[in-house]
């Protein structure tokens, strides 16, 4: 944030028609007649957090219904993704068509003006934090798969063909299979009796089991990878925000490999007409030289696809409404006026006096 204050040269008890205005410390976006500043447009962050699932065959596959009598289990490398959830936030960005200054002249305090890092405005005369973004979720990557290797014995590592390892896996599944009924049951010879202790053996067993049966059914990797795309909106209605593979993943917006992911925008409220009557046209036009802000429109807001509906929320938008101003009489000499603007949409947050 830059915090910029205008000082006058000359002591307020003698300030003049003439008086001279200076800035310091000099900051880019800042003259010597006062300081420039922007009203913000509303973007949007959209988060999508998707899911990728790698299906691997199994060294053994075509072995499964010989052997373990599995049907359908996978006999090449498939990859698929889907969306489990989207998310936004709006933040501020710069509207070059909406640049003003706020400029120190006669009968006026020297103010104190917020602006965030890109000249958005903040505050006047007070002081205001630009709110940041919240960080983004984590993705997760996916769980390394055992070696069943490490689970075979000595004749199961020496097999000369493919046919004779799937042989003496199965034989080994079906081995443990039993050592785990027995141990339920309480048949085995070496049956603990402690409670955890007999646990630890179970799942020992099943972890053995599942990892040489990987070996027919294959390997199923789950990940969650994290994406954002930023958009401001430059019109209400429906837009295709991005588009979605279920083999790809996200892809462009004109990326025809993808399902188009739709983001639309609906006024929840109309703004009156501003005036147009001479007499107030001619009281605004005294006006120009104060300070300006944005009244914006609320609108509900929805990112969703053909078959589902991703998120719905509402929130307000600086580029749909109007721009006002803060009469400069608000500012005048004894007249310490204090005022924060929402950095999202140039609204004004508190005016106090």
């Amino acid at each position: 944030m830059k915090k910029i204050l205008i000082a006058c040269l000359t002591a307020m008890a003698s300030l003049t028609a003439g008086a001279q205005t200076d800035v310091s410390p000099f900051i880019p976006g800042s003259t010597l007649e006062g300081v420039s500043y922007y009203l913000p447009r509303t973007a949007l962050r959209i988060v999508v957090e998707a899911e990728k699932t790698v299906v691997t065959p199994g060294e053994l596959a075509k072995y499964a219904f010989r052997y373990l009598r599995l049907k359908d289990v996978p006999t090449a490398v498939s990859t698929t993704w889907r969306i489990k959830n989207i998310e936004f936030d709006t933040y501020g960005v710069p509207d070059p068509q909406k640049a003003y200054s706020i400029k120190v002249r006669s009968k006026t305090i020297a103010p104190l003006v917020s602006l965030t890092t890109d000249g958005i405005l903040l505050s006047i005369n007070t002081e205001a934090e630009a709110p940041s973004l919240p960080d983004l979720p984590l993705g997760k990557e996916a769980a390394q798969p055992k070696n069943p290797r490490d689970y075979m014995n000595q004749e199961m590592l020496a097999a000369g063909s493919t046919a004779k390892l799937a042989e003496l896996c199965a034989q080994e599944i079906y081995d443990i299979r039993d050592s785990r009924n027995a141990l339920i049951r309480g048949e085995a010879d070496n049956t603990p009796k402690d409670g955890a202790q007999l646990k630890l053996m179970l799942d020992q067993l099943d972890l053995q089991a599942s990892t040489l049966e990987s070996l027919f059914r294959g390997t199923t990797q789950t990940s969650t990878h994290i994406f954002t795309v930023d958009v401001t909106p430059e019109s209400e209605g429906e837009q295709v925000l991005f588009r979605f593979s279920q083999h790809l993943g996200m892809v462009d917006a004109d990326d025809l490999a993808g399902a188009p992911i739709y983001l639309c925008l609906k006024p929840l409220e109309t703004l009156p007409q501003q005036a147009t009557e001479p007499s107030v046209a001619k009281k605004k036009e005294k006006m120009q030289k104060g300070v300006y802000y944005n009244v914006p429109v609320r609108e509900a807001i929805s990112i969703y696809s053909a078959s589902q509906v991703y998120t719905e929320a509402e929130a307000p938008m600086a580029q749909f409404g109007v721009t006002e101003i803060l009469a400069d009489i608000l500012f005048n000499k004894g007249v310490t006026t204090k005022v924060t603007f929402f950095p999202q949409t140039g609204g004004i947050k508190k005016l106090e006096q």
